[in-house]
């Protein structure tokens, strides 16, 4: 038994023309969570599973398998994370290999490290966890905000009790981030998952980009190409 990586690489998204390919400082997006996987060293096998060949051998191009392609039944726009997972485990273990540890790894969270996988495994360990999912803190607390009616009235807008509240005041609230889902096989057959012994990992803001749209492409670059700034350039542009 031992512990697989799967990456997840749909093609023909809709909202970012082959977004799970897409360059983003000099690599096909798909490739910065393969090479994460890998250099963890904490993964028997590290897969891509994708409907595309051309996805396929960019993936294995930087080290992962990719030796099977997606099932129709789970390659359209509204085929769920988890039964692509589900397929790719079954698969395997149909060939004979087995994994009690499965982590998925979404391509649109590019800047997730080494160290955030390191210390989900730690958690599932140190918790006796089923589950570890990675979150960070809302940019925005929830209770600042609300629905609108069509004529735009904000007369109920504010909520009373936290009308007057500072912002570092406020409760903490958190997201989902989408950068790691970390469980062990038998959760992969519980009928609810990720609701029985399923704990946070929480990430900084700044790893937890997650690209869905051009803008969020470009927030991720620009950071990126600032983090290998030397030094005295980043100084620089801090004035």
């Amino acid at each position: 038994m031992g512990s697989i990586a799967i990456v997840t690489a749909r093609s023909g998204s809709k909202g970012l023309r082959d977004k799970n390919i897409k360059e983003l400082c000099g690599k096909p997006l798909l490739a910065y969570s393969v090479e994460c996987a890998l250099q963890s060293g904490r993964f028997d096998k590290v897969f891509v599973s994708t409907d595309s060949a051309e996805y396929a051998g960019i993936a294995q191009k930087y080290g992962a398998d990719a030796s099977f392609l997606r099932t129709e039944e789970n390659s359209g726009d509204t085929a769920g994370s988890w039964d692509v997972v589900r397929e790719v485990v079954y698969q395997f273990e149909k060939q004979g290999e087995f994994f009690d540890r499965i982590m998925l790894l979404q391509p649109t969270s590019p800047l997730r490290n080494v160290s955030d996988i390191d210390n989900s495994f730690a958690l599932m360990e140190e918790k006796g966890a089923n589950a570890v999912v990675s979150v960070c803190e809302m940019e925005h607390s929830p209770l600042w905000s609300n629905t609108l009616g069509e004529d735009l009235c904000m007369d109920n807008f504010r909520r009373e009790n936290y009308c007057d509240v500072r912002r570092q005041d406020l409760p903490k609230y958190y997201r989902l981030n989408g950068a790691v889902y970390l469980v062990n096989r038998q959760e992969l057959e519980r009928p609810e998952m990720l609701r029985h012994k399923c704990y946070a990992y929480i990430m900084p803001a700044e790893r937890s980009i997650d690209i869905d749209t051009e803008l969020d492409f470009k927030i991720a670059e620009c950071y990126m190409r600032e983090q290998d700034m030397p030094e005295e350039a980043k100084m620089a542009r801090k004035g």
